[in-house]
């Protein structure tokens, strides 16, 4: 089981709602993908339309994981934060603080702002954050209750480019590391599972894909393989040859 905060997980899958082109496909791919934490931009939560509004197309048992999209700063963020409690979307938070328009890279200085701001005041906090083992260490110390680096850039699909930084903070971390953002293929979140993150988020590649529900399905499969390799304790790459049988006692040798 995967427990963030006071909630425990038996899917290792969090999934988002952007990029949709059918609202409705949302509903299918957490069926298929059993994913049971769903991001939502609060921009998204539109209370007066409810064909607008994407928690009609989420089912009431999915934890809601508002975002702090938009937010330029850490005031932003806590303000984000306490508007999304207040339109009922729980106390689950991920904070996104941005304000590079161009790579779309986090503020990990505003984003540990922001946590320690809202650990304090009750809210359980998935703070979203370029790889770097201190900030890793200084999001701990804020009460966050786990941390989420990149893998590569936001929506690219580029995989595990950060991967040697991502084993440092997953070996020296003692909260869950969510793999956030880059991941594009099954394989790479496997690959993300292997070195032994808790989890990993994967939106575009999800919701993107011709097929949603099964890319979910696909995404759940490789997730639980990669999880179940690292459990196993697979042995290290080496150079050199390795016989699985003896190299002796066999044509008169």
């Amino acid at each position: 089981m995967l427990k963030i905060g006071d909630k425990e997980f038996s899917s290792r899958l969090l999934s988002g709602t952007g990029k949709f082109r059918d609202k409705n496909d949302i509903k299918k791919m957490l069926e298929k993908s059993g994913s049971q934490i769903i991001t939502i931009a609060l921009r998204r939560v539109n209370l007066e339309n409810p064909q607008d509004n994407v928690l009609n197309y989420i089912p009431k048992h999915i934890t809601l994981l508002p975002n702090t999209s938009g937010a330029r700063n850490a005031d932003e963020a806590v303000r984000i934060a306490n508007i999304a409690r207040e339109a009922g979307c729980g106390d689950f938070i991920k904070i996104e603080v941005i304000h590079d328009a161009k790579y779309l890279m986090p503020d990990n200085e505003e984003t540990i702002k922001a946590t320690r701001i809202l650990a304090k005041d009750g809210f359980t906090v998935l703070p979203y954050i370029m790889p770097d083992i201190v900030t890793c260490k200084k999001l701990e110390d804020a009460g966050a209750s786990v941390v989420m680096p990149l893998g590569s850039p936001i929506g690219s699909n580029a995989g595990l480019q950060t991967k040697s930084i991502l084993e440092m903070i997953i070996e020296n971390s003692n909260i869950p590391v969510i793999i956030d953002a880059g991941i594009g293929l099954p394989s790479q979140a496997a690959s993300a599972m292997e070195i032994g993150a808790d989890a990993v988020l994967i939106n575009t590649a999800i919701a993107t894909a011709s097929n949603p529900a099964l890319a979910g399905e696909a995404f759940s499969w490789a997730i639980k393989a990669g999880r179940i390799a690292y459990l196993s304790k697979l042995q290290e790459q080496s150079q050199y040859a390795n016989a699985s049988s003896p190299l002796t006692g066999f044509l008169n040798l």
